[in-house]
């Protein structure tokens, strides 16, 4: 009988590792490396078969414009699997060779089996056509393996990590309610990850524990209804009597970067000067390649910047979330494609992560009770004006929406969320049908027409994060401190438009030199 699925969070633990440990665990990863490799060239191999064959062909010709002739086809397509061999537990049967050879003592058939479903997954993806063709793992290119239960091969007893002769202490600090909570759950497998600091490997054991995360007391779940509007690096969002647009990245780490990413490219150049043409562009065909001490420095600084950076948005992107949850306990975000994002917008796409954000969003909303509602793109909210419900399609450049009919002026993407604000589902067949509540738009936009017009600023996601508590009784209140704070950024329902920029120069008047803002002391917060 099929198990019922569980509801599971994550618990990360470093682990205490010895010069003894950390090489037969850098033997161990290394073996599950050529384990996957070999699985990933078994299921590709079984892949080119099964397409070649006829009877995959003849199920790709076959209709599929009704249902029964939909299941024809599946139907079809699963005995090719079957007859080819190209299904997750063929792969695990023919990677229970590797137990009777020389892997065997270093790896146990769990974690063999859990290697042949990865592989099987990306082959899976590849034939699907949902991702491109899975490549082969490169020395240190693996640094992720896990268990199937936590009875046999990797797990987790008392407080270390035991994996066949092998026992690992973990670092464990008790007073964390977050460590405790998860040390608490019963642990379902145990996932053992392997990082870079420094160009030092570390270790850390991940328990994936049944139900739900613990939740912190400040992260209590709001009440109200917030509009999102998505973009590469700016989010807009807007709620009951506030506004703001949050920037997703951080230009400190873009800048050391781009810094280390030319200097690296400065002496790859200076130590291959036969592998350039004389316009500067590689030349055709492979080289060999001279690596100095200097560039192996820079590319190891290079690595550790980019990690720091990585982790420092997966921070920010979880205090964003904690606080916009703070603020509503149902958002509504329109849909946008991502992979779009990131063929236009690539490098911004990389420095904020916005589909990540909005992942992060949809799990710990439903973690905590909230809903998430993804608006579809019928709904042109970006082009409609509520006022006279005429659709204007405007070009990239313009960012104001002004209509003849009195709506504005506004940002653009403020308007837009205020737009997902006010959309509302109606239950149909189909599932629900979602359209843009003119009614309660005007009626809102009555209240709010001030505070719309003056959230037009970017913020940081700390300057977001540490504007205002969430239990802010009203937006009067809110304003007070705001001003309290320093220059006001987050626009409410009782600030003028156009009040931002003269409060930004009576501060610096008031700080220092007019016209130009005083120098920060370092090791002070911002503002």
């Amino acid at each position: 009988m099929r198990h019922t699925p569980t509801p599971s969070f994550v618990t990360e633990i470093p682990l205490r590792v010895d010069s003894a440990a950390a090489r037969t665990l850098g033997v161990r990863f290394d073996c599950a490396r050529m384990v996957y490799n070999a699985c990933l060239g078994e299921a590709l191999r079984r892949l080119d078969l099964m397409r070649q064959s006829k009877v995959y062909q003849r199920a790709r010709a076959l209709p599929k414009q009704s249902k029964e002739q939909q299941k024809a086809r599946a139907a079809a397509f699963t005995a090719a699997d079957v007859a080819h061999g190209f299904r997750e537990y063929d792969l695990h049967a023919w990677a229970a060779r590797f137990t009777h050879s020389w892997l065997g003592p270093h790896l146990d058939a769990n974690t063999i089996q859990t290697l042949a479903s990865r592989a099987f997954r990306a082959t899976a993806q590849h034939a699907f056509g949902k991702r491109g063709k899975p490549r082969f793992k490169g020395p240190h290119q693996l640094d992720s393996l896990e268990g199937k239960s936590n009875k046999q091969g990797l797990r987790w007893v008392a407080d270390r990590l035991v994996w066949k002769d092998l026992q690992v202490p973990g670092i464990i600090d008790r007073r964390d309610p977050v460590i405790a909570h998860g040390l608490r759950s019963r642990v379902k497998y145990v996932r053992l990850v392997r990082r870079k600091l420094n160009g030092v490997p570390r270790y850390y054991a991940q328990l994936v524990c049944e139900g739900v995360p613990y939740r912190k007391p400040a992260n209590c779940v709001g009440d109200g209804v917030i509009g999102c509007d998505p973009g590469p690096r700016v989010f807009t969002f807007t709620g009951a009597g506030w506004a703001v647009r949050v920037d997703l990245t951080n230009k400190a780490d873009q800048r050391a970067i781009r810094q280390l990413q030319r200097a690296v490219d400065r002496r790859r150049r200076a130590n291959n000067p036969a592998n350039y043409l004389p316009d500067g562009r590689i030349k055709p065909g492979r080289h060999a390649w001279k690596i100095s001490a200097r560039q192996k420095r820079a590319e190891r600084q290079r690595a550790e910047i980019q990690r720091k950076a990585a982790a420092t948005r997966t921070t920010r992107h979880g205090r964003l979330v904690n606080k916009l949850l703070r603020r509503g306990n149902v958002i509504q975000v329109e849909r946008n494609s991502y992979k779009s994002f990131q063929r236009n917008f690539g490098r911004s796409v990389g420095h904020a992560a916005p589909g990540g954000f909005v992942r992060l969003l949809e799990r710990k909303a439903a973690s905590a009770g909230a809903q998430v509602h993804r608006l579809p793109t019928t709904l042109r909210l970006s082009q409609v004006c509520h006022g006279c419900g005429e659709i204007n399609k405007k070009v990239l450049s313009l960012r104001v929406h002004q209509c003849a009919c009195g709506v504005g002026p506004v940002q653009r993407d403020i308007y837009s969320a205020f737009l997902a604000q006010c959309a509302t589902a109606i239950e149909g067949l189909d599932g629900p049908e979602w359209h843009l509540d003119a009614a309660r738009a005007a009626i809102v936009w009555a209240g709010m027409e001030l505070c719309l017009s003056a959230a037009s600023g970017l913020l940081a996601v700390e300057e977001f994060t540490a504007s205002q508590p969430a239990n802010v009784s009203s937006p009067g209140e809110a304003r007070l401190l705001a001003q309290a704070s320093g220059i006001e950024r987050v626009a409410d329902a009782g600030a003028p438009p156009g009040r931002e920029a003269p409060d930004a120069v009576r501060q610096r008047k008031r700080d220092g030199e007019p016209g130009k803002a005083q120098r920060p002391v370092p090791g002070t917060p911002r503002a």
